[in-house]
Parts: C-alpha cells; sequence; structure tokens
C-alpha cells in the first residue's frame, strides 16, 4: 500500500505537467495569416484599368484589395513593401508548354488519349525554375505534336514542391485540371505504319474516335449498375471531352487545317482552343463565327516549317479586332519561358492594343484553362498570383524581379540562385544537365 502512494505521489506532477499540455495544445489554433501590402506600384490588374500609383493587399494567399494607395486601407499589423518605381502585374499564364521534361504517346497509335502527360513530369527540372523566372505561374503542360491526340494534358500551378501532386490544381468535383492535346498538320503525317498519311486520313481517323466514343458514351449509361462495367481509358477520355469535361487543346498552322478543327468541333460539340494558328489571319471571320479561342505564339525568326510559311505578326491584331479571345504561349523549349513577355511586346508592335496584349499573357489564358474565377487577374477574393517588374511590361529593357504564387515568393532576382535561373544558358542551375544531350530517358 505504501509503495503504491509514493508511486501516485512521485507520478502526480507529472499527470499535472500532462493535463496542462494538452489543455494549452488545445487552445491553439494556426496562426493568422499574415497580411503584405505593396505600396506605391504601379499596377495593372488586367481586369480593370492601370492604376499609376497603387498598393496590392493580400492576405495569405488571397488579394483582399488592389487600388489607388490612398483609397486602400492597410491594417495596422501589416508587413509594408514599398514598391516605387516598380510595376505589379497577375502571374503569367502559359497556355502550351512542354517543361518538366513532358512526355506523352508512343508511336504505337496516332491516337492515344489514354496517356497522362502527369504520368512523366519531372517537377525539379530546371525548365520549371527558369519558366519562374519569367515570371510564370500557371502552364499547361502538353505532350507533342507528332499524334492526332497524344494525351492527357495537366495544368499546373508552379509552387515549389517535390512531387507533380504539389503542383496539380483540383476543381470543385476533386479531379485534376487539364485537358486534352490533338494536332493536325504535317507533324502527325507518316509515311508508313498506323499514323496518317494525308490530312484528309487524318480527319477521317479523328472522327471515327469520337464516333466509337459516342456509341461507348450509351453503353456506359445503358449498363447495369449491380455489375462490373467493363472500362476503356481511352474512350473513357474522349467521352469527357464530348461531355465537356476536357478542353480539347489543338495544334494547327495552315488555314485548311484550321477549318478542319472547326467542322470536327461543331460536328461533336467539344469545346477546343486553337494553338498556333499561323494562318489564323486569313480565316479570323470563321474563327470569330465558330466562337473559338485562340493560343499563339510570335517568334522573332517566323519559319521552320512549310506549314508556318505565311505565318504573321498581325496574327494578335486581326484577332483581337474580330472580339477573338486571344492567349500567347511559349511552347518551350521552342521559344524560352523566361521571355514570355517579348510575346506580347511583339503583339504591341503588330498592331495589338497594349490592354489585350497583356490580358493574352494573363486572364485570357486563365479563362482558356477555366481558371479565371482563381486567376488571371488582381481582384480582392482571388489568389494571390503577381509578377513584380523593373518597368513596363513591354519593354526590352524590363527585369522580372520576383514572382509570388498564392502569396509565396517563388523567384527572387536578388537571390543568387534565381538569378542563375534567370541569366544563366543551357544546363544552368543542374550541373549534369549536359548529359542529357547523350541519355535523355
Amino acid at each position: 500500500m505504501r509503495t503504491r502512494k509514493l508511486l501516485f505521489l512521485a507520478l502526480a506532477p507529472l499527470a499535472g505537467l500532462l493535463l496542462f499540455s494538452s489543455a494549452q495544445d488545445s487552445s491553439k489554433s494556426d496562426p493568422a495569416p499574415k497580411i503584405k501590402a505593396y505600396t506605391n506600384a504601379t499596377i495593372y490588374p488586367v481586369s480593370s484599368g492601370k492604376i499609376a500609383k497603387g498598393t496590392l493587399l493580400i492576405k495569405g494567399d488571397t488579394i483582399i484589395s488592389v487600388g489607388p494607395s490612398e483609397k486602400v486601407d492597410i491594417p495596422a499589423d501589416a508587413e509594408q513593401i514599398d514598391c516605387i518605381g516598380k510595376t505589379i502585374i497577375p502571374g503569367l499564364i502559359c497556355t502550351h508548354s512542354h517543361i518538366g521534361q513532358v512526355s506523352g504517346g508512343d508511336s504505337s497509335s496516332p491516337i492515344q488519349p489514354e496517356v497522362r502527360v502527369m504520368d512523366s513530369i519531372d517537377v525539379r527540372d530546371t525548365s520549371i525554375d527558369k519558366a519562374r523566372a519569367g515570371g510564370i505561374t500557371t502552364v499547361n503542360l502538353m505532350s507533342g505534336s507528332g499524334h492526332l491526340l497524344s494525351g492527357q494534358t495537366i495544368y499546373l500551378k508552379l509552387r515549389r514542391g517535390n512531387t507533380v501532386e504539389d503542383l496539380t490544381i483540383q476543381r470543385t468535383d476533386g479531379s485534376l485540371a487539364g485537358g486534352v492535346k490533338m494536332a493536325n498538320g504535317t507533324n502527325s503525317i507518316r509515311e508508313s505504319g498506323p499514323f496518317p498519311g494525308t490530312r484528309g486520313k487524318s480527319a477521317a481517323l479523328v472522327r471515327q474516335k469520337f464516333l466509337d466514343a459516342q456509341a461507348y458514351q450509351i453503353k456506359r449509361a445503358e449498363a447495369d449498375p449491380e455489375k462490373p462495367f467493363e472500362r476503356d481509358l481511352a474512350l473513357e477520355t474522349l467521352a469527357d471531352i464530348l461531355d465537356g469535361k476536357r478542353t480539347v487543346h489543338h495544334h494547327t498552322h495552315r488555314h485548311d487545317d484550321i477549318l478542319t478543327v472547326l467542322r470536327l468541333k461543331e460536328e461533336f460539340g467539344f469545346k477546343v482552343v486553337l494553338h498556333h494558328v499561323s494562318e489564323a489571319w486569313k480565316v479570323a471571320d470563321e474563327i470569330a463565327a465558330a466562337d473559338v479561342a485562340c493560343s499563339i505564339i510570335f517568334l522573332d525568326s517566323p519559319g521552320g516549317k512549310l506549314e508556318a510559311r505565311d505565318f504573321e505578326w498581325k496574327n494578335g491584331a486581326e484577332l483581337e479586332k474580330r472580339g477573338v479571345l486571344t492567349a500567347f504561349h511559349t511552347d518551350d523549349p521552342i521559344n524560352d519561358s523566361r521571355w514570355f513577355l517579348r510575346n506580347a511586346a511583339i503583339g504591341v508592335r503588330a498592331g495589338m492594343s497594349r490592354e489585350k496584349a497583356l490580358e493574352g499573357l494573363t486572364l485570357a489564358g486563365a479563362k482558356m484553362l477555366d481558371l479565371d474565377k482563381s486567376t488571371g487577374s488582381l481582384a480582392p477574393g482571388k489568389q494571390a498570383d503577381f509578377v513584380m517588374l523593373s518597368g513596363d511590361p513591354f519593354s526590352i529593357y524590363t527585369r522580372v524581379l520576383e514572382t509570388h504564387i498564392e502569396g509565396t515568393k517563388v523567384f527572387d532576382l536578388a537571390n543568387e540562385q534565381d538569378r542563375l535561373f534567370a541569366e544563366g544558358g543551357y544546363g544552368a542551375g543542374h550541373n549534369r544537365k549536359a548529359a542529357g544531350c547523350c541519355f535523355y530517358r
């Protein structure tokens, strides 16, 4: 009895300490999100007019206010960052990129909708760091254009992360945001094997696959819910397109190829964004009448293959005149992601308005990816995705100083390592990159 009493007396203080600790833990809560005010900046919200001397107020990962500095109430406990002489724009959105060593379908078939590019992405590849250095916050990562349909694309926020899951975007239904990559024209035409040898055969193969998907939809709808249904991953993806769950991102150059895509879109009713569209200026009226969006690319030296021979810098201006939703993309590595702002600058030089050119780098792309409710412009309630520049967005002398995603700084030119990604050449930041020439897998 005496032993039990002594043991109780010995353990009583420890028990009290544990109870106190438990009470302390239960009273704890997550710290309130930090408020930051970026003041005295030239701000381009995109969804509204330029602010000559403005303040961007964020709380955690969300924008809570943006406007002229004298009209934005800054809480007393907010951290204030003086941005005098600097420019703030929304995070850039690239609707067509191949960074992260992405890959898609193989040579076994020209149509491979079951392939997920998500299963091939290396988020630690330095091409992603370079994209952040260019001010890019959101990308549509796609496989190449050597197939009529090369796989499912994935939309990513270029957050810092160790796995691709750390960068994915979830839709309200829990699915991962992404589309499907399709192509027509030169790249998917082959002389032999299962691939088409002509443009006409290319369209015929695509048309038949969508007819198969329509039959699959009926079969799935009529299936006995009490019995296992035999899934077909390829037709399931095409059915998602027909159901409006996925957008087709369609590589196309020549005007006749563009019109083929519009015919297929009309026949099957899917949502499509036309990519590249080198000859869009020839059929701009038809594109506008079809109410489809265009994602374009500008190169300092147009050309490279015959079907892009008639590419014109006036593409953007001609589409703008007709009210076509127009965004820019890098097609990295075709255009280095660090030069993305230059696309819009060339567009302005060729007749686009400054407003629509900047929208083409930001909000227009967000709309094409169905992400415009959360990003693409600087507005209260949207995610704090923004870029700080040293000057005018379209000046060749302007530098990207900082890139922020959901309120977190992911690139800082003042940081030595980040500067290497911004200014270095091939392999910058990756000591073994040169080995990639021989061991690409």
